[in-house]
Formats: C-alpha cells, structure tokens, sequence
C-alpha cells in the first residue's frame, strides 16, 4: 500500500465520526491560536512601551527625588538651574522641571478629570518630543509671568470641546480661569494609560493655582546628541551630589533614569514577559495533545476487526502504524492551521486594551508543535493498533 493510499484511508477514518473528529481538533485549535494570541499581545505590549519610550527620547535622562523631605531636601528649581550650567554641563541641551498634579478641567458646564497636569518650561516640548498640533505652545515669558494658559493633550480637547476649536477659549483650573493656546500632536498609548489625556502649562501658574512651591516631581535633562548621554549624565550626577549630598545613612536623594538604558531593560522585561505568556498558552496545547491520545485509544479500540481483517489480507505493522500516525497528525494538523487561522482574526481586535502584534516565528513554532504532538501523542494508540495480532483482533467483539 502506498502513501497515497495510507493517506485516503487516513481521511476515511477522520471522516467516519466527524463529531469526535471537530472536538479533538478544537483541543488543537484553541491551544495554537492561544499561543499565537497571547505571544502577540505581548509583543505588542512592549511595541508601545517602547515606542513610547523612543518617543519621549534616547537622548534624555529623568531626575527624580527619592528622599523627598529628607536631608537632601527634595529637587528645587535652583537644582534645575544648576544642571543648565554650560560649564558644569557642557553636554546638557535643556533643562525642564515639572511638576505634576491630577485635577479637573471644566468648560461650559462639561468637566473632565485629567490625571497628569503637568507644569513644566517650553524646553519640555522639544526635550519631550511632544509637538504641538493646533495653536502654539506657550513661551518663556508666559512661564516666566506666570501667565495661567494651557496645551491640551489630544483626549482632553476632544473630551471638552467634541470638535470645536478649543484654541482661544478658556476652561477652568482649580478655581482659576486658563486660556487655551494649542493642543498637542496624538500619541500612541498602552492599554494601561493615555498618554494624550494630559495637560501641560507654565511651571510658575501651576505653582501658584495647584501645587503650591514644594519640591519639583522631576527634571527632564535633554543631552545635546544621543551619543553624549552617558556623558551628560556624568555632568548631571557630579551637580546633583554637590547640591544634594547623600544623607548620613548613605543613601542618595535622587535617581537618574536614562532613557536608553530604560529601553534595554524594557526590552528584556518584555521578552521575558512574552515567553511566560507563551509557556502558559502552551498548557492547553498540551491538553490538546492529550486528547488526541484519549480519541485515537478509542478510535483503536472501536477499529480492532478493520485491523485483524486489513492484516489478515497481508498489511504490515508499518503500514497500519502509518495509518493511524497520519490520522493524528492530521487531526493535530488540522487544528493547527484552524487555530493559526482564528488567532489571525482575532489579532484584528484590541485585547485587554492591547492591538496583538503577530510575531511571525510564534505561528511557524505554534504549527510545528501541533504536528509534533500528533505525532507524539498519536504514536501510542498508532503502536498499539500496529501490535495487534490478526487472530486476537478477528475475534474482537
């Protein structure tokens, strides 16, 4: 009997309780597309994490207080000023401190809770990649008065104003009237925060109306070339332990997060994050393999006379071994490419707030590994079948 022939009988056999048959490769299904789906939601997790993070800039560090209140006494504008020094820091571009605070913007009777209110200088536009769309951002000299005037993030003007210009118009801040004077170019977001449901306005006027004059919740420190931030951080590191020296149980009241350096680990964490997500969802492959087993034992068992009667008339143990092994396989098979099929589909919806981003490798490694155990967990039920003696299987009832 020759392969082609194996392959009709195979089919046959599939086809005889297609039931049974739609059941085992849903197993199959369900464990590749789960593979496939939750791999590509990882990557796609840490696709705009990163973008993010290549958004803001490779070329910036970030100063944060980690003593507040301590003996170092916080991050302080005159700190800021310090790290702008051109000979102190000859590889610093700009220096923007910032504040942050979560409030609520209203405007004609519509309000809406922004939970990043950012005070800042004009450097931050450009340091921060964050270019302004409509209107302008505002200049030094607003900063420097104190002039109450804000730059929506994207989700902001679209909440408040639903496609009117907001341009011009003034919304209420914390008690306070603040005129409009652009909105920031869209971001992209993760499925955890939007990034474009932010306000950014003059450091001075969010002091004055929100804050109040404590400490600074960060410096943004913008190297003058990707290729001097290690440099720079050296600088920014030498100022900072001169105005802010460690406190007498040793520890430093700042950190400096480098935004490369943020990147890299990012990317590790992710592709950590990505492979146990994989390990999880190959479970119920395994499970799906498993079944394949419990059905072909069955299919096994039901089929002993076909067997005795097909042996009797001369087949061999390899023949009958085939048989069944290409059954499994393309059951498994089958499964397989169903379930490459639906993750395909289903990689055209967000999950979890996540657009899946398929890796192309997860659907050649999740389709092998269908085969691989319908060969392996078939291999069992195919062995037993090929070791059946005609006698014993003839006289099976």
């Amino acid at each position: 009997m020759n392969l082609a022939e194996i392959v009709r009988f195979a089919l046959r056999g599939v086809a005889a309780n297609k039931l049974r048959s739609a059941l085992t490769m849903l197993g199959i299904l369900i464990g590749v597309a789960a593979v496939i789906l939750l791999v590509a939601v990882g990557n796609g997790s840490a696709q705009v994490i990163t973008n993010r993070i290549e958004a803001l800039g490779t070329n910036t560090l970030t100063v944060t207080g980690a003593n507040r209140g301590g003996s170092g006494g916080g991050l302080t504008l005159e700190v800021a000023d310090a790290l702008a020094d051109p000979v102190l820091a000859p590889d610093v571009r700009s220096v923007s401190p910032l504040v942050t605070t979560s409030t609520t913007l209203t405007f004609e009777g519509a309000d809406h809770e922004v939970p990043q209110f950012v005070g800042t200088r004009p450097s931050w536009f450009a340091a921060a990649n964050s270019p302004v769309d409509s209107g302008a951002a505002f200049s030094a000299d607003d900063e420097a008065q104190g002039r109450r005037v804000v730059v929506l993030g994207r989700t902001v003007a679209d909440e408040l104003f639903a496609g009117r210009d907001p341009v011009g118009r003034q919304v209420t801040v914390g008690g306070a009237l603040f005129t409009v004077v652009g909105v920031l170019a869209a971001k992209s977001s993760t499925g955890f925060q939007d990034a474009n449901d932010t306000v950014i306005a003059p450091l001075r006027a969010v002091r004055e109306v929100l804050t109040g004059y404590g400490p600074l919740n960060s410096i943004l420190v913008e190297a003058t070339d990707a290729g001097r931030v290690s440099a720079a951080q050296g600088q920014v590191s030498t100022v900072l332990a001169q105005r802010l020296p460690t406190s007498t149980s040793g520890s430093v009241p700042y950190r400096i997060q480098n935004a490369a350096q943020l990147l890299q680990t990012q990317s590790e964490t992710a592709d950590t994050f990505t492979v146990l997500l994989g390990a999880v969802a190959a479970i119920s492959l395994l499970v799906g393999g498993i079944g394949i087993t419990n059905i072909m034992l069955v299919t096994v068992t039901e089929r002993t006379r076909e067997i005795g009667i097909r042996k009797a008339l001369g087949a061999s143990r390899r023949t009958v071994l085939t048989q069944f092994l290409v059954e499994a396989t393309m059951l498994s098979l089958l499964g397989g490419a169903l379930g490459v099929a639906a993750a395909l589909i289903g990689a055209q919806f967000t999950i979890v707030g996540v657009h899946p981003v398929i890796v192309p490798s997860s659907v050649g490694l999740a389709l092998g590994v269908s085969v691989a155990i319908g060969l392996f967990f078939g291999g069992l039920p195919a062995a037993r079948a090929a070791r059946l003696r005609p006698i014993d299987a003839l006289r099976y009832e």
